[in-house]
């Protein structure tokens, strides 16, 4: 069989790891919140600085969906409060509501890699969260919940989501594209006014208050 047309260049030899280090700058989330990758030194030291390099697990900060969420945890977050992150990934979100003054944190994920990366980035960022499998009982109700995953698996969650939040509390839903909001928005109407919302490049959070 033939190849396709094609063409062969030598890449010049480089260090591939500054290369790739180079990809990822500080991400300012806001006027104290700031998501700063190890090999840098902080913009500004006296910042809640989340220190994460790129991993295996989703969340670093690059993409709208994790913004949007530390956004919206450091309106939200006014001190004392309990947080379940609901697909932490790497563990970003209970670690960034730890840095704001929550008083406990649960991440909560499927994939045991991913809970192996968000165990080593607390213990990077020096905060004490609790890191469980899905399958797990997941405990009490928390007052802010929050879960950055994708339309279909919120819609189908969303019995689990009611029953992870605490009365009169938060809860944020991410990795919502704009047409999908409607859907989202109604499948949570039983237990929630999910009246806030947010987007950045045609992703949207809604957040709200349970009912």
């Amino acid at each position: 069989m033939a190849l396709p047309p094609h063409r062969v260049r030598v890449v010049p030899e480089q260090d591939w790891v500054r290369a790739t280090q180079a990809q990822f700058a500080p991400i300012r989330i806001s006027a104290r919140l700031w998501i700063v990758p190890s090999w840098h030194a902080p913009p500004d030291p006296g910042a809640l600085n989340v220190v994460l390099d790129p991993g295996i697990a989703f969340g670093t900060g690059n993409h709208p969906t994790t913004r949007l969420c530390l956004s919206w945890l450091a309106r939200t977050v006014a001190g004392g409060e309990s947080v379940i992150d609901y697909g932490c990934g790497s563990g970003i979100l209970a670690i960034a509501a730890m840095k704001l003054g929550a008083a406990s944190a649960i991440g909560i994920d499927i994939d045991a890699q991913a809970l192996v990366a968000a165990r080593q980035n607390a213990i990077q960022n020096r905060v004490q969260v609790e890191f469980r499998a899905a399958a797990d009982r997941a405990g009490r109700a928390a007052d802010i919940v929050v879960a950055n995953i994708l339309a279909h698996p919120l819609i189908v969650l969303a019995p689990a989501l009611a029953g992870l939040t605490a009365p009169r509390g938060r809860l944020a839903l991410a990795g919502i594209l704009a047409p999908q909001a409607a859907e989202v928005r109604a499948a949570y109407g039983q237990w929630f006014d999910l009246s806030e919302d947010s987007e950045e490049d045609n992703w949207v959070l809604l957040a709200g208050a349970r009912k």
